[in-house]
């Protein structure tokens, strides 16, 4: 007699999906090389994680009124920070994408939707 898999319903209160031992980390888009993603077992406020070429920054949606007020970047504690154009690159990319962003945030954590990735070609203008 084996051993065999037994799928488990994640708890609502939890609102994370556990793959094996780790957490997945639904990815919301691929912009230029950057990965735009938020991890399963996040806290508010809203944030995106930005990650490339072994870097990661955050960006934090500010939301006042229901209207997204502006996008702060910062430093994700341990890793080393996007630089230059790939920095810039995130910022943008957050900053045109926010109201989505914040929609997929409230689909994924509130609602248990699981979100599919947009990988973007073209520079956001």
């Amino acid at each position: 007699m084996g051993w065999r898999r037994v799928p488990i319903k994640p708890r609502l209160r939890d609102r994370a999906w556990l793959v094996g031992c780790a957490q997945i980390m639904p990815k919301l888009y691929e912009y230029l090389g950057i990965l735009i993603f938020f991890y399963s077992n996040e806290h508010e406020p809203i944030h995106v994680h930005g990650k490339c070429a072994g870097r990661e920054s955050r960006a934090e949606i500010v939301v006042e009124s229901g209207r997204v007020v502006r996008v702060e970047i910062a430093d994700v504690s341990g890793k080393r920070p996007l630089e230059g154009q790939k920095l810039r690159d995130f910022q943008q990319l957050v900053e045109a994408k926010a109201p989505e962003i914040v929609q997929r945030w409230i689909d994924f954590f509130v609602h248990n939707i699981r979100t599919k990735p947009e990988i973007i070609t073209r520079r956001i203008k």
